[in-house]
């Protein structure tokens, strides 16, 4: 099976966040028709495995794809479009795990290289806190010198044959948020009966997009007020999402969001409850790495644009917290549209590209 094969069977099943059975499945068989080494981790991902011909194994490279899909129908008239209704893999997760299983199939058939490659097929991308904290909670790669984790990012503002590189802070931390205010509901007519939730939730939703600048990003996608045109609910929630560059900034929006929700309570009389749920931590590229990574993409006639800090997240992050890391973008053509949408449709000529860039860089790395 080759690498666009395995493209296409994991788009006609995708599955959602750590339920991705039929997924690992199908990397484990493709794994195993090559003769390669794996284990199974973190419940519904793959570590795979393959040993240079030469050096010192202690010194390795892990290579990571995420396999998870998204909760969307659909809409692509492909003779491979998902065969789950209400799933569908509109992130691309399905071309980074074909592309590390092409990378794989060649240092597999060709081991002239120094120490270990691990083949990381992570579960659990999409929901918070995402699958890398349940791999790393393993500690696979204990007794390991660990010189660079690299990911990559299929990007449909890239053309193919194009890279996007950043060194340094890449991609912001990824907190939830929610909002509960709660007071006395009634009719909409007897204003001085109730505390009016709706209003309240109105002002801390606005209090809570002030805080927005080019280093943060706070925003609220969904609010539920079930009440009626002349019924105030007694409960009012909200739900977004905060995205920021710095701990400091991270850990000072959190603190004016709680200081909010005290000025709101007073104000309108209501209970309000914040309820912060960290995510993912911000992926910073290791300089060095990213700077050889420009290098290694031009001697292969890769394209290189150098990519602004980007308010998108990754739990890839969590790896850039323990180990050298860089995690880039593939460009896949403007045509694809927009990722998480119902017809996002990569171009899988860019797939060429992303195994020519992986597997250089893991042989510039382990070869050093």
């Amino acid at each position: 099976m080759n690498s666009i094969e395995l493209r296409r069977k994991l788009h006609r099943t995708p599955e959602l966040s750590f339920e991705e059975v039929k997924t690992q499945q199908l990397i484990i068989d493709a794994l195993e028709a090559e003769g390669i080494e794996y284990r199974k981790i973190a419940n519904t991902g793959v570590l795979a495995k393959i040993e240079g011909e030469r050096g010192n194994h202690r010194r390795a490279v892990v290579l990571r794809a995420d396999i998870d899909a998204l909760p969307i129908t659909e809409l692509n008239d492909i003779d491979f479009k998902s065969e789950h209704e209400g799933v569908m893999h509109g992130c691309g997760h399905d071309m980074h795990t074909a592309v590390l299983f092409g990378v794989l199939q060649y240092l597999n058939k060709n081991r002239d290289f120094e120490g270990t490659l691990f083949g990381l097929f992570q579960p659990g991308e999409e929901l918070n806190p995402g699958g890398a904290v349940k791999v790393l909670e393993e500690n696979p790669f204990e007794g390991y010198d660990v010189a660079a984790v690299i990911g990559e990012h299929v990007d449909s503002t890239l053309e193919v044959g194009e890279v996007g590189l950043c060194p340094g802070r890449f991609m912001a931390s990824n907190d939830e948020i929610r909002f509960y205010i709660s007071g006395r509901g009634g009719h909409a007519a007897r204003r001085t009966e109730i505390d009016d939730s709706v209003t309240a939730m109105a002002d801390m939703i606005l209090r809570t997009t002030s805080l927005n600048t080019p280093e943060c990003v706070v925003s609220i996608g969904r609010v539920i007020a079930d009440g009626a045109t002349n019924v105030i609910p007694s409960l009012v929630t909200a739900e977004g999402t905060m995205r920021t560059f710095d701990r400091e900034v991270r850990e000072r929006t959190h603190a004016y969001l709680h200081n909010n929700a005290r000025q709101v309570a007073e104000k309108y009389g209501t209970e309000v409850k914040v309820d912060i749920s960290y995510g993912y931590p911000c992926v910073v590229n290791d300089v060095m790495l990213t700077y050889e990574a420009m290098i290694v993409a031009s001697d292969e006639g890769i394209v290189v644009r150098e990519l602004k800090p980007m308010t998108t997240a990754e739990d890839f992050g969590h790896y850039t917290e323990r180990y050298p890391s860089l995690f880039y973008r593939l460009g896949v053509g403007k045509a694809a549209g927009g990722s998480h949408t119902a017809t996002f449709l990569p171009d899988e000529r860019a797939m060429e590209y992303g195994e020519r860039m992986m597997r250089r860089m893991a042989l510039h790395i382990l070869n050093k």
